[in-house]
């Protein structure tokens, strides 16, 4: 496709689109609602073709899933439908992705499931209000981090930890529809009972349901092998829906899903009551990180590769408004989704074009073809559920987490343990929580050293042990990290051992600040105590590679003035330049 196009939307009244390489920009009050659609522009007849045919594709792949991920949420399947409808449109308006595709999620279905099936009857009435609030609320928590640009977010939730829980969603998943793909019931909601209830249940197994449960897993399995365009969900559902009504396997046992409600949903605030916010805040927030990190990180990576200029809070309206679409049209929450991207990019889509034509096909479906939906085996839907939950255990990004970092790995076991023993929404605050205690250690704990000049003048680093020395009567001592309130003592207590009681050996003590970017008020007082300690010991203290933005740290917490401003260098070398005049 031709030209370009600015990152910002037009809601916001700053972008200025170019078509076909120079032509004059638009003004801004000169644009009609379509201009919302920044994703889709600019746009050729080509392109158009091209992006609708893979919209097609993406909405035949998608349906069955869609119908599965319901399933996992607790609402009606109809509801999985819904979620490819204006929730889609809703992001190809106001996100800033080309690529992103926003609908239902396997993680953040069984987030909701999780915190809304202890509240009411899964699939009733006020189940699926529930659900809708929790979309809302979501809605309202991505409002907020657009306001305050909080789309940094996503980064803190590190890799590892989100391998390990979507591996714990995985599992949790997985068991969950065990029984109904071996034709056996399952009461409980705790994932550990319900493997229990099924390894009870096995010697009443419906071996119908389960011949039917394994080829389609098998069949989907082998397509994706052999052919991974073609929508082997949709052809299992297809061929089950045939099946079943030629040869009534309700009647034979096979349990089907019945009824499905036909034509668009009906729009319109989830009737709830003021009382349920507060249980589903907590719900809520757990489907907001979810959806930032996931989203953030799904669309940073096509953007890099497709070059393209992302802007991440611009996404952040587009999710916000997907929700929001979601809670008025009676649906459960979405989120960006890794897989279903991959599929609009193997298909060849280029725009948020490839959304619309989804939508599209999503309401002819619901329109004409819910009927046949009500003979799809209850165990076909379950093997589609269970092939999802296989592809989110991603066992190769384990294993190279444990091969490169066994630390991490622990990490990620122990963040899919509380996601399978305990629940999903607890597992994504444990993920959010270690990640954030993986930087901190890492500020408490950093690399030190003592730097050594070798025989051909390299500088090299040796351990900050006692008694190491850089030169006779010099220390130079690399701290790498800023320095705060929680490792400030650690630097103290190093500097201290260094230098060793008085009288000590040690005449000059460089500090070699690189890599310190900035001193709180705690680090602060700690420094000027071990500056009034290091001058009782006839040792002289010199900072060197201080940077630009820690000298107004240096001048407001004073401690220029107390080391002194002679003795604070740009450079190492002017630091030993200086002592060697001395």
């Amino acid at each position: 496709m031709s030209g370009g196009t600015t990152a910002d939307s037009a809601f916001y009244g700053r972008a200025q689109p170019v078509v076909n390489g120079g032509a004059k920009a638009v003004p801004v009050h000169r644009r009609s609602w379509l201009t919302l659609f920044q994703s889709a522009r600019p746009l050729n007849r080509a392109g158009a073709v091209r992006d609708a045919l893979a919209g097609f594709e993406l909405a035949a792949m998608n349906i069955p899933q869609a119908l599965g991920y319901a399933r996992i949420a607790g609402t009606p399947v109809v509801t999985g439908i819904y979620t490819l409808l204006f929730p889609l449109v809703a992001f190809a308006a106001f996100g800033s992705s080309r690529y992103l595709v926003v609908a239902a999620d396997s993680a953040t279905a069984a987030i909701v499931a999780g915190g809304v099936s202890p509240l009411a009857a899964v699939a009733s009435v006020r189940y699926v209000a529930l659900t809708g609030l929790v979309a809302l609320l979501t809605a309202g928590f991505l409002f907020v981090a657009r306001v305050l640009k909080l789309g940094f977010l996503a980064d803190f939730l590190s890799q590892t930890v989100l391998a390990g829980f979507l591996t714990g969603v995985g599992l949790q998943v997985g068991m969950a529809v065990l029984g109904p793909m071996l034709g056996v019931e399952v009461h409980s909601r705790r994932t550990v009972e319900q493997l229990t209830e099924v390894l009870r249940s096995l010697p009443n197994t419906h071996l119908p349901t389960l011949g039917l449960s394994a080829a389609v897993v098998a069949g989907i399995l082998v397509l994706r092998r052999l052919a991974p365009r073609v929508p082997g969900p949709l052809i299992a559902a297809a061929g089950a829906m045939v099946a079943s009504a030629a040869w009534n396997f309700a009647g034979r046992g096979i349990s089907v899903i019945g009824p499905v409600a036909g034509g668009l949903p009906p729009l319109g605030l989830p009737e709830v009551h003021w009382n349920d916010v507060g249980p589903l805040v907590p719900v809520a927030g757990s489907c907001f990180v979810m959806i930032v990190a996931q989203s953030a990180a799904t669309a940073r990576i096509y953007a890099t590769r497709h070059h393209q200029r992302l802007d991440g809070n611009a996404d952040l309206v587009g999710l916000c408004a997907a929700n929001t679409a979601a809670a008025f049209s009676g649906t459960f929450v979405v989120n960006g989704s890794p897989t279903q991207t991959a599929m609009v990019e193997n298909s060849g889509g280029q725009s948020q074009i490839v959304h619309l034509a989804a939508a599209a096909t999503a309401a002819l479906v619901l329109l004409l073809l819910t009927g046949p939906l009500q003979h799809l085996p209850l165990c076909v839907l379950s093997a589609i559920v269970f092939i999802i939950a296989l592809r989110l255990v991603n066992v190769r990004a384990l294993r190279d987490i444990r091969r490169e970092s066994p630390g991490e790995y622990a990490l990620a076991l122990t963040t899919a343990a509380i996601v399978v023993l305990v629940g999903v929404e607890q597992g994504i605050v444990l993920a959010m929580v270690l990640s954030l205690l993986r930087i901190v250690r890492h500020s408490y704990h950093p690399h030190t050293a003592v730097l050594v000049e070798t025989d051909s003048g390299i500088w090299q680093l040796t351990p900050a042990i006692p008694g190491a020395l850089s030169a006779p009567g010099l220390v130079i001592y690399r701290f790498g990290a800023a320095l705060f309130y929680a490792n400030a003592g650690r630097f103290a207590d190093d500097i201290r051992g260094l230098v060793g009681p008085a009288p000590s050996p040690v005449r000059w003590l460089v500090v070699d600040a690189g890599a310190i970017t900035q001193v709180d008020y705690t680090a602060a007082r700690v420094v000027r105590e071990l500056q009034e300690d290091l001058a009782q010991r006839g040792v002289s203290l010199l900072l060197a590679h201080v940077q630009s933005d820690l000298r107004p740290d240096l001048d407001r917490h004073g401690l220029t003035e107390v080391i002194g401003r002679t003795r604070i260098f740009d450079s190492l070398h002017e630091a030993l330049a200086t002592l060697r005049v001395c």
